[in-house]
């Protein structure tokens, strides 16, 4: 068997209608309307008091399996990848309890019995674990089956934070077979890294205490983290899974960024992975000795910089790491190396490898948020959706996934378009999957991130919906913050 030959066939959506325009939440806020757009997007978006993770997560399954024909008692496996589970014990089974309502009111065959339902947990990483996890199930004991990876959370933070603006909620699914018709991947290939960073991101379980639950169950997951910190976290670890790829290669590295053809990276929001990937371009030069040198001089010319100090720093990438104990003070990881930005934004060079390379689905990003472990699956299917439908030839062409989790760990996979998968992708329907639209005002934004519903609005999320949560703790009989769905309107 060829173990190269394994990836994805097909992605759906599912996010709720409920939206929340930035231009009109800096004018609630004071903060400027450019620098947001710049930096952030453009909107994002908010569940609605009938949703969880679960229901978008189970939504954008069924919406997998219908628009894809997929018999379901051929699916073997069937992960969630997310942060936001409501429940310490079950995650992806309960998906599966959702999926299997729904398909049974269809008259179409539920998952097979035999289907196994891991759950995965490592922040905005979790989905790529999820993908790792099916690659390797289909090529060993689920060879001849398929597999449903969903990558589905919600990000929330508190009102007037720094992160406020980079909310988001979503789901997406994704088929893995052999012979898959839109991507392979190649785990042989790709590069990994880990740090435990302990102050970076977190979410411990004390921020519960003393909350209020609202109608639907959910309580404000509201992270706690040092913002300079994590986006320093962010660049360092996805710059150490990249090297980690690109020394598995061998070659020219720099070379490799202007020969891929498209690059998608975990995304919190619009400008930290455009930051990252330009950083791991000039990372490469250096790495690239005497051959690279010539063009990194240009730079460190033009910005004062010290060739010889910039590379003892660079040098320092494959084993440094920051220090778990985090004292609120933030220095830049790699500053002689930041410091060359300008004027590489400023060369040719900077269009060839991060301009033309992060192009692909950038635009409905934008509009989408910040969905955690559904960033990077979101952004993949926007870009092979946008290709498709410009009529972009992408058969054969290689592109890199770098997914990354807060905590924190990186993962870079590299992957390959395969011949007629043209075909497949114009079925992902991913500017589908954004309508309808609920535009909420000030007063229905803030009445639904603080979990209760919105004035104004009768609860309309398509698909599966929570209709109440369970009280009883005592007893023969307990429910106690378990929630009932119902079947609502097909997605």
């Amino acid at each position: 068997m060829d173990n190269n030959s394994i990836g994805i066939s097909a992605f759906a959506t599912s996010v709720p209608p409920y939206r929340v325009d930035l231009r009109q939440w800096c004018e609630w806020s004071n903060n400027s309307w450019d620098k947001t757009r710049a930096v952030i997007g453009e909107s994002f978006r908010v569940p609605g008091v009938e949703q969880d993770v679960y229901t978008m997560a189970a939504n954008a399954v069924v919406e997998l399996i219908v628009r894809n024909d997929i018999d379901p008692r051929r699916i073997g496996y069937l992960a969630l990848g997310t942060e936001s589970s409501i429940d310490n014990a079950t995650g992806a089974v309960i998906v599966r309890g959702l999926v299997d309502r729904v398909l049974a009111s269809r008259g179409m065959a539920r998952l097979a019995r035999d289907c196994e339902v891991p759950e995965f947990k490592q922040a905005c990483l979790a989905g790529v674990y999820g993908l790792k996890g099916a690659l390797r199930y289909l090529a060993f004991d689920g060879a001849e089956r398929l597999a449903i990876v969903v990558a589905a959370d919600i990000a929330e933070y508190e009102r007037g934070s720094s992160g406020e603006p980079t909310q988001g909620a979503g789901a997406v699914a994704m088929l893995l077979e052999r012979d898959p018709k839109i991507l392979t991947l190649d785990l042989r290939a790709a590069g990994s890294a880990s740090t435990f960073r302990g102050l970076d991101f977190r979410k411990p379980f004390q921020r519960f205490c003393g909350q209020q639950p609202g109608p639907s169950g959910r309580l404000a997951d509201f992270p706690v983290f040092n913002g300079k910190f994590s986006t320093a976290c962010y660049v360092d670890e996805t710059l150490s899974a990249l090297d980690q790829l690109l020394t598995k290669r061998g070659g020219s590295h720099s070379r490799y960024f202007h020969e891929i053809e498209a690059v998608f990276m975990h995304r919190p929001y619009h400008k930290m992975p455009v930051t990252a990937w330009a950083l791991g371009y000039l990372f490469a030069l250096g790495a690239d000795g005497a051959a690279g040198a010539a063009e990194l001089d240009g730079y460190c010319a033009k910005a004062g910089v010290d060739p010889v100090a910039l590379h003892a720093e660079m040098a320092t990438l494959p084993t440094r790491a920051f220090e778990s104990d985090f004292d609120g003070t933030v220095a830049e990881p790699y500053p002689l190396t930041a410091a060359l930005m300008k004027s590489f934004r400023e060369d040719p060079a900077y269009k060839a490898v991060v301009d033309d390379k992060m192009r692909l689905g950038s635009k409905p990003m934008m509009a989408m948020g910040n969905l955690y472990s559904a960033a990077l699956p979101a952004w993949l299917a926007a870009g092979l959706e946008e290709a498709a439908k410009s009529g972009r030839d992408l058969a054969g062409k290689e592109m890199l996934l770098i997914g990354y989790g807060s905590g924190d760990a990186s993962e870079a996979i590299p992957a390959r378009v395969v011949p007629g998968w043209l075909a497949a992708a114009k079925r992902i329907h991913l500017a589908e999957a954004l309508n309808p639209v609920v535009d909420l005002d000030k007063e229905q934004y803030e009445a639904l991130h603080d979990g209760l519903p919105a004035p104004g609005i009768t609860p309309r999320a398509p698909g599966i919906r929570i209709t109440k949560v369970g009280d009883r703790r005592t007893g023969a009989f307990q429910d106690y913050g378990i929630a009932y769905y119902e079947l609502g309107e097909p997605v």
